[in-house]
């Protein structure tokens, strides 16, 4: 099945499409263990009920020292390519990726920035630790090295992954991973925003209802008590009821 909504840009390739919850690189790793989307994201996207979240941009931010390899990473994942011939990043770069999850275009934005981590709160966002050189390394080392940097990223809260811009190794399925948390975020903030619409929504319903029920309940919102010398059974019995009904 295919969504209905029209997605960013050119149409997603085959490689960015996403049925199935992509898993962690090392379960030590990680801060998400599920192996499938949230129920609540799977039945919005059956129904095709995600709201904008097919239309808008969700971004990743590249943080790192020079020469660790982040422009190397996006080239790799965004265009196949790796450059040997290394010219270091200066300013922003940007690059749009298309997905296709759970049957629904999702863009992801790449942005490289040394202090982009100011710009957003804390806990506003996933956070991985990603080692972008593991063809440097093998057999013992690439062990030693990588339980050092689950250590490292388990105090960071975020979640680590190993993987090579020079041969490609885990870098699709590390974005894949990426954009599959952001995605199924996105979808259930915009559960949670429509929710709260509807629930405001029935409050008021609610509220009008109560009010046609019973006018009299409600008459003291409004009305005034009567003046003192019209002190007929009726008009004083009319203005003590509405105040003893209204809540």
């Amino acid at each position: 099945m295919r969504s209905s909504l029209t997605p960013l840009g050119p149409t997603v390739s085959r490689d960015r499409i996403i049925d199935t919850f992509p898993k962690w690189y090392k379960p030590d790793a990680s801060l998400q263990l599920k192996e499938h989307f949230n129920e609540q994201v799977s039945a919005a996207c059956q129904r095709r009920n995600t709201g904008t979240v097919g239309l808008k941009l969700s971004k990743v931010v590249v943080v790192g020292d020079l020469y660790v390899g982040k422009t190397s990473l996006i080239h790799r994942f965004c265009k196949n390519v790796f450059d040997r011939d290394y010219k270091a990043t200066i300013g922003v770069d940007f690059e749009i990726e298309r997905f296709e999850i759970a049957g629904i275009p999702f863009s992801l934005q790449m942005q490289w920035l040394e202090d982009a981590l100011r710009e957003n709160e804390v806990g506003s966002c996933f956070i991985f630790l990603v080692g972008t050189k593991k063809d440097l390394l093998s057999g013992a080392a690439c062990e030693q090295a990588e339980a050092e940097a689950v250590h490292l990223a388990n105090e960071m809260q975020a979640e680590y992954w190993s993987v090579s811009a020079k041969t490609g190794e885990n870098v699709k399925a590390f974005f894949s991973r990426v954009a599959a948390l952001a995605f199924e975020q996105s979808v259930l903030q915009e559960l949670e925003k429509r929710n709260s619409t509807q629930l405001q929504e029935l409050k008021e319903v609610h509220l009008r209802l109560r009010k046609a029920r019973d006018p009299l309940a409600w008459a003291a919102v409004s009305w005034t008590p009567p003046h003192p010398l019209h002190t007929n059974g009726y008009r004083l019995s009319l203005w003590r009821r509405t105040c003893s009904l209204s809540p």
